[in-house]
């Protein structure tokens, strides 16, 4: 393209992008709004949730986590996203650190990785016996459906993304200083065992996919497009009422006492930088 032509359509083309940010933008407002309505039922109702997000690295599970709990009370929305085992964990039940996140009355309970570990990362770096892995596999249908039979709202969503743009992102993060904490050890084994994971991933998803508890498939090349899916299927997912709100009565200010006097300490101010 000639700069002649290159003029002619960057105005164009901005104008565009412009219109599919505000698009954007207009659509997140309204799923940030019906969040708070569901964030208002769950705590009148004192109903328990719990949402997993699994996937590739760099599909985009912490945009769409951060999508939803911006707005809303992190007291009612709470993100487990747990480290690697302490050494006392370790010798726990494999379920057992898991179990003491899981929501009580009017909570919401994101998962930013879950007891899944144990079918990815742990079998495919070498974390966990295999023995280990498989028996995960036969178990983990049941205990989701222990948690689902108490009364608990379990949602599990699948985040894919292409192997081209999955290498787009990691290398967007070696160049940018403020996304370089963002790439793990992990991450570096995960891009060099893409085929692994992907084995990994497959029976993961067929041995867990139950009517109880079905996993969801989030495809996010395009992370805007699936923040928006997603969070429109988990309100979808939720029988939640809107509740009135109750408009407080702020009544009026107290007048300053007569004899109030400023404290003479003198404070320091942070300086304006702005």
């Amino acid at each position: 393209m000639n700069k002649k032509h290159e003029e002619a359509a960057g105005p164009h083309s901005d104008a565009k992008a412009g219109g599919k940010v505000q698009d954007y933008n207009k659509q997140m407002e309204k799923l940030q709004t019906e969040l708070a309505h569901l964030q208002a039922w769950v705590k009148k109702s004192g109903a328990r949730i719990v949402i997993i997000f699994e996937g590739r690295d760099a599909a985009g599970k912490g945009g769409v986590i951060k999508r939803i709990t911006e707005r809303v009370s992190p007291r009612v929305f709470r993100v487990a996203a747990l480290p690697a085992p302490s050494d006392r964990e370790k010798t726990q039940m494999y379920m057992q650190r898991y179990i003491a996140h899981l929501p009580a009355g009017g909570e919401i309970v994101i998962f930013d990785r879950s007891w899944y570990n144990r079918a990815g990362v742990d079998r495919v770096m070498g974390f966990c016996s295999e023995k280990k892995a498989r028996r995960f596999l036969e178990l983990a249908p049941r205990f989701e459906a222990a948690i689902i039979e108490s009364g608990t709202i379990l949602l599990k969503y699948f985040m894919t993304v292409s192997e081209d743009e999955q290498e787009r992102r990691f290398r967007r993060r070696i160049d940018d200083p403020v996304r370089q904490w963002k790439l793990s050890p992990m991450d570096v084994e995960s891009y060099r065992k893409w085929w692994e994971y992907s084995r990994a991933y497959d029976e993961m998803l067929r041995a867990t996919d139950t009517e109880h508890a079905p996993w969801w498939i989030v495809p996010s090349d395009d992370k805007k497009r699936a923040r928006i899916n997603c969070i429109s299927h988990i309100l979808k997912s939720i029988p939640y009422e809107k509740v009135k709100f109750d408009v407080p009565d702020l009544g009026k200010r107290q007048k300053r006492p007569e004899n109030y006097e400023p404290d003479k300490l003198p404070l320091k101010f942070v300086p304006d930088v702005a």
